[in-house]
């Protein structure tokens, strides 16, 4: 029985379903992404931010309207990915905007704005579906 034919086209589905691996994951995020800007507050003015070493340096920061949501950010993980698997971080850029942590849990003074949480836990079947279409579309 000669059955080089069937290896190659296992071969040939093998590196389809490789190549799908990052887009798919990247549709997945994408959601992700698209929810965590909608979720952000954005101030209706500009505003300082004094930070924890304000007292030292007397330096204070001043953000626009807008700053985090313009700084959340997605990016494919090289580090943490690999053979049939593909990873995205989604987060806000800290040195853009230093005060996101403080919007995503609260201080002892402010209350928690989430915007990341919710996005992840609210759309986490969307963004499967999303995954699932992308993949499917790639793999024929």
């Amino acid at each position: 029985m000669d059955t080089s034919g069937f290896v190659s086209a296992l071969r040939k589905k093998a590196g389809e379903i490789q190549a799908a691996t990052r887009p798919a994951a990247q549709a997945g995020a994408q959601v992700i992404y698209d929810q965590a800007r909608l979720n952000v507050p954005v101030s209706s003015g500009a505003h300082f931010f004094y930070g924890t070493s304000y007292q030292k340096t007397g330096k204070r920061y001043f953000f626009s309207p807008g700053n985090l949501r313009n700084s959340i950010y997605q990016v494919y993980s090289k580090s943490n990915s690999g053979e049939n698997k593909a990873t995205y971080h989604i987060s806000w850029n800290h040195t853009k905007a230093p005060y996101g942590f403080m919007v995503e849990f609260g201080t002892s003074r402010a209350p928690a704005h989430p915007f990341l949480g919710p996005a992840i836990h609210d759309k986490q079947d969307v963004a499967a579906a999303a995954m699932k279409t992308k993949f499917l579309g790639l793999v024929k």
